[in-house]
């Protein structure tokens, strides 16, 4: 809502919530509640159904739908008389999200945000959609027709209705019942590829037409696919790389100040939905490192940095967390904060315009609206040099100037607007990304801003006398049960941040955080975990997600972490979980599996063979740093390095893992001890022996780079 509307109204219920999405909505005419008791009793008492709107605080069409019809009073106006009108906030409550998505889907309305959906007193949804305009427009209906029509059917058929809603709710209730006969997870996870292969484009990268999105679980699969043979499945490898190589050069970039847009509306990747999420930044990130260790391109390396460089300077907040998103809208156009016309270049860069326009395909008819460009490479350095007559060294100079100071130029337009509150799921994923970011590049700078996030998650989102986790902090305030991706996506980061720093707190508060997730998420009778915590009266099914989409599915990180802990620190409880979570998803899954890549990583993992690699030497000592480097520039998906350091370290890591107390250097030497399969090699100290243990497993393409 615009300020000055904003003045002249009174402010609904929302006014005095924290959520940012919530207080968007806090001037509307509609008589807003918050999800909770409030608005379920007075929905019962008054026999009305529930208008539920959900959605998030970045999201394009949320703002179009509140802009034409939540601020229109007409439309208020039967909302009120007719409904219990609701608003959720997706990224804080996505339990609710969850459950009405599905049911949406369930009843043939597809899915997306913002999501609105009929509910009787009960809670049951008979009726929804996504975006609603105020009045029909092109085949769409508008809320000022739909709305008496609903009221109607509600006062001649509640019966029916309410009878048509239990059926929903019974139908979903039933989703999470696996198929009783056994499926080989081997199987599952060989046969996927097919669906990737098929689904490919080798012409643009990725995978479909259009709109394309990252979905990053897509390249961790493939690469796990293309390492257990490296020589028969390149062409796993190729898909990872053409992607990457098409979203680093293309538009879904942001080529000025790092960092990548949401999806591309196009199959090029050019033109993208400019918001970007924070989940995004973290997945991307992971696939650009991965890319670097196996191929060396320092272009990989360089799009990782962006990401860092991005989120650190501009979803950061001062005590140490990381905002949530960034809005695709500024000044009421999408992506106006982000596009350029050769005259704003020229201003900005002088003589130095044409090099620009040439590499990023800056034209005067643009390729966006109102002529204006996003910018993308078009060309090639050694393309830019020689059209120029330069060489593609000092080419590249002049560009790197360049983008700095457009960058610093972008900098004083006005911004779109920040999500800023921490989510302990997003931060969770970031962590991890700043983790491996530390490790594959050598630069323990983002391990120290891994951990500053990781204290803040610890300390501000976890309750210290339960160790149960929030979902959200926000202006000083812990709020919202934590949902079991909170908890897996947190383990997972300090799993991550323990390897690139080896301080053990890492290590067992992962440890801490995955025995409170079992407690509170673990189903005992079918396996596998419920994406929400019991307790809750108004979440009617508790779901177990089977989509690895743009957010991976609570379960694939959670059966990962069961796994890759389980192993490290001989956890048999850790492992047995794991795999009664993989053999449920395996049956419920069957021929369906690339619907849900991230947990083919899982079962991946589950099947490798068992190897721990232990590093013993000083923690500062030149020959340990060329051990551990060794081990981190490979890309080795089924490893963990733990490192003996002596003194009270290595006892804290010792009470974990019983087998590191005696591993000591030998002859003052940085010591490597490699043990597959239960069964231990030589200790070396010698750097090319323990690379060659390294590569041992037939993982050598894994490498991919030259010494």
């Amino acid at each position: 809502m615009s300020e000055p509307t904003a003045h002249r109204r009174k402010p609904n219920r929302l006014i005095h919530e924290k959520s940012p999405y919530l207080l968007q909505h806090a001037y509307n005419p509609v008589d807003w509640r918050p999800w909770g008791d409030d608005a379920f009793s007075e929905a019962r008492r008054g026999g009305k159904p529930i208008f539920l709107s959900i959605g998030y605080s970045t999201c394009h069409w949320c703002h179009v739908m509140e802009r034409e019809s939540f601020e229109d009073d007409s439309v208020a106006a039967l909302l009120n008389r007719y409904f219990v009108p609701i608003k959720v906030d997706r990224e804080e409550r996505p339990d609710v999200d969850r459950l009405y998505m599905h049911a949406m889907q369930a009843m043939g309305s597809g899915g997306g945000w913002p999501l609105n959906v009929f509910l009787t007193p009960g809670l049951e949804p008979f009726f929804g959609g996504t975006y609603f305009p105020p009045r029909s427009l092109g085949g769409r209906p508008g809320l000022m027709e739909l709305l008496p029509r609903i009221h109607e059917a509600w006062i001649e058929k509640r019966s029916d209705i309410e009878a048509s809603g239990r059926r929903v709710m019974a139908a979903l209730d039933s989703l999470a019942e696996p198929d009783a006969a056994t499926a080989s997870r081997a199987a599952i996870f060989d046969h996927a590829y097919g669906y990737f292969e098929h689904a490919a484009d080798h012409e643009h990268g990725g995978f479909g037409t259009a709109p394309k999105f990252p979905s990053i679980a897509n390249l961790n699969y493939l690469l796990r696919y293309w390492v257990r043979d490296p020589e028969h499945h390149a062409a796993a490898r190729e898909l990872v790389l053409g992607q990457l190589e098409a979203m680093r050069a293309g538009g879904i970039h942001d080529h000025l100040g790092g960092g990548f847009h949401r999806y591309s509306t196009d199959r090029e990747w050019l033109v993208p939905h400019f918001e970007k999420m924070l989940y995004d930044q973290a997945q991307i990130a992971w696939a650009y490192l991965e890319g670097f260790q196996i191929t060396g391109n320092a272009a990989y390396a360089s799009a990782a940095r962006g990401i860092f460089a991005y989120v650190s300077r501009d979803l950061s907040s001062p005590d140490g967390a990381f905002y949530s998103a960034e809005d695709a809208d500024s000044e009421g156009e999408e992506g106006k904060f982000y596009v350029w016309t050769p005259a704003e270049i020229e201003a900005a860069l002088g003589a130095g315009a044409a090099l620009f326009a040439f590499r990023y395909g800056v034209t005067p008819n643009g390729n966006f609206e109102h002529g204006t460009t996003i910018l993308s490479e078009v060309r090639s350095i050694d393309e830019c040099g020689k059209h120029f007559g330069i060489t593609a060294a000092e080419a590249e100079r002049r560009l790197d100037a360049a983008r700095a100071k457009l960058l610093e130029v972008r900098s004083r337009r006005v911004r779109a607007h920040r999500g800023e509150r921490g989510l302990a799921a997003w931060n969770g994923l970031m962590i991890s990304a700043f983790a491996r970011g530390a490790r594959a590049l050598q630069e323990p700078a983002l391990a120290a801003r891994g951990e500053r996030a990781a204290e803040f998650l610890w300390e501000r989102l976890r309750d210290p006398a339960t160790g149960a986790l929030y979902r959200r902090w926000r202006e000083g305030e812990a709020k919202g049960a934590g949902q079991l991706d909170d908890y897996a996506y947190a383990t997972l980061g300090f799993f991550d941040l323990y390897q690139a720093t080896f301080d053990p707190r890492w290590l067992e508060r992962a440890v801490a955080l995955t025995e409170a997730q079992d407690a509170r998420f673990w189903d005992d009778k079918d396996g596998g975990f419920f994406e929400s915590p019991a307790g809750d009266g108004s979440i009617a099914v508790r779901m177990k997600d089977s989509f690895d989409g743009a957010e991976m599915a609570g379960n694939s990180i959670a059966a990962w972490n069961l796994q890759a802990l389980g192993t490290l620190l001989d956890r048999k409880d850790f492992r047995d979980r794991a795999r009664r979570t993989l053999d449920y998803f395996a049956r419920r899954l069957g021929d369906g599996a690339a619907g849900m890549p991230q947990m083919l990583v899982a079962m991946d993992l589950e099947r490798s063979t068992v190897r721990h690699v232990v590093v013993a030497g000083g923690a500062d000592a030149a020959d340990t740093r060329a051990m551990i480097a060794e081990f981190d520039r490979r890309f080795l998906p089924h490893d963990a390095l733990l490192f003996a350091g002596g003194g009270e370290s290595q006892k804290r890591l010792a009470a974990l893992a019983p087998f590191v107390a005696p591993l000591a250097p030998k002859n003052g030497k940085a010591t490597a001890f490699v043990c597959v399969d239960y069964a231990c090699r030589l200790p070396t100290t010698d750097v090319v022996a323990f690379a060659a243990q390294l590569d041992e497993r037939g993982e050598r393409a894994a490498t991919g780079r030259t010494r």
